[in-house]
């Protein structure tokens, strides 16, 4: 039998709910900082764990900067809080495996539903199908919820790249060596012919997230985009390295590696000091260039930036720096939240300066264009 759980364990779980509702709230739409965040949990400690109203009005009051985030504030707070129990238990973690199987009608899923079953069947899977077009900025908290559960169909095929060495192939450039030495062990008597190629392995990927004030309403989704990159990756052998952009440059790759999407987010937060602060591309491209482009890092990879261009630096600088960067990099991608929507155009300073040195510009808004984030990076 098990040991009942003690209260540093419990104090634990409650502080996971609790972060789990900041990182919501933020999704949303709210600016929540981690300063602000850390004031929600000592707030809630000093009222009491207990008193569901207490800690509604202790959120109010350091997780809302401004009369916009009241009513916003109000809609998370009464889906995520359990009203019935206070404060929120922990939600039982949702079946990661994809739900394509009960989108299917019975017929073609081997069984005999009724026409009823059929007629359900189908809504769901036309919700899904609307839901995944969505953009991610105006979805509510049930919805993003359900958004979550779908990130799991994601599967990222690494790129890969041709190396030095050779191996073994049925066809491909005569192996002279490999030919010869079996000629030899058979007494000089002609053998099978042997056939070589050039040996490939993965191509590493990585994303340059940003988390400033102008991306906040996506930066979840992306940071959870991330995750599933990370996950499918090394499933295959490949290598995805994360960095957080604004004010300064964050390495959450260590972060993203946990199996839990959640937790992982979770994780990657507390260690970002800039969540929902200012945007100084430039700069931050100059340190990832310096400190991790010449180590090797950027050195033949596949680059994402995932930015609207909101740029408070020097625009020259970000475009001096995107030049170097593709001269690094096997291929660059930026990616914009805005970039699919109707009458856009790429006016922004950061924008102009970055996309001449861009090989691909995509939309960056709904879980389908992250579907087809994921197709371009397994062609680069």
């Amino acid at each position: 039998m098990s040991e009942p759980a003690g209260p540093a364990q419990e104090r634990h779980a409650v502080d996971e709910v609790l972060l789990g509702f900041t990182r919501a709230l933020r999704a949303s739409g709210v600016a929540v900082t981690q300063d602000r965040a850390h004031g929600f949990l000592t707030a809630v400690a000093a009222v009491g764990l207990g008193d569901r109203q207490a800690t509604y009005w202790a959120g109010r009051a350091t997780l809302c900067g401004s009369p916009d985030d009241l009513a916003r504030f109000d809609q998370v707070f009464a889906a995520w809080f359990d009203h019935r129990d206070g404060l929120p238990r922990a939600r039982p973690r949702q079946d990661p495996r994809p739900a394509t199987a009960h989108l299917l009608p019975d017929t073609e899923a081997g069984g005999s539903g009724s026409p009823d079953d059929e007629d359900l069947q189908r809504v769901a899977a036309s919700t899904s199908e609307v839901l995944r077009h969505r953009d991610v900025a105006s979805l509510d908290a049930a919805e993003k919820r359900r958004l979550d559960a779908m990130f799991v169909r994601l599967a990222l095929r690494p790129p890969t790249r041709r190396t030095a060495r050779h191996r073994r192939w049925r066809r491909g450039r005569l192996d002279a060596s490999r030919t010869l030495r079996s000629s030899l062990r058979q007494m000089g008597e002609p053998g099978e012919i042997a056939w070589r190629r050039r040996a490939v392995r993965p191509r590493r990927v990585v994303l340059l997230v940003d988390v400033s004030g102008s991306m906040s309403a996506y930066a979840d989704a992306l940071l959870r985009l991330a995750h599933r990159l990370t996950q499918s990756a090394r499933a295959s052998g490949g290598v995805v390295e994360t960095f957080t952009v604004g004010t300064r440059l964050t390495h959450v790759t260590r972060a993203l590696r946990s199996p839990d999407a959640d937790r992982a987010i979770v994780a990657a937060g507390e260690v970002v000091p800039d969540w929902s602060g200012g945007t100084r591309l430039g700069e931050t491209l100059r340190v990832f260039l310096d400190r991790w482009g010449q180590r090797g890092m950027a050195r033949g990879s596949v680059v994402v930036v995932f930015s609207d261009g909101w740029e408070r630096g020097d625009a020259t600088l970000l475009g001096e720096q995107m030049a170097r960067l593709q001269r690094v990099a096997h291929r660059v991608v930026w990616v914009n939240p805005h970039r699919g929507k109707a009458g856009y155009e790429p006016l922004q300073r950061g924008v102009v300066a970055a996309l001449p040195h861009c090989d691909d510009f995509l939309a960056g808004h709904s879980l389908a264009t992250f579907a087809d984030l994921t197709e371009v990076i397994s062609r680069a």
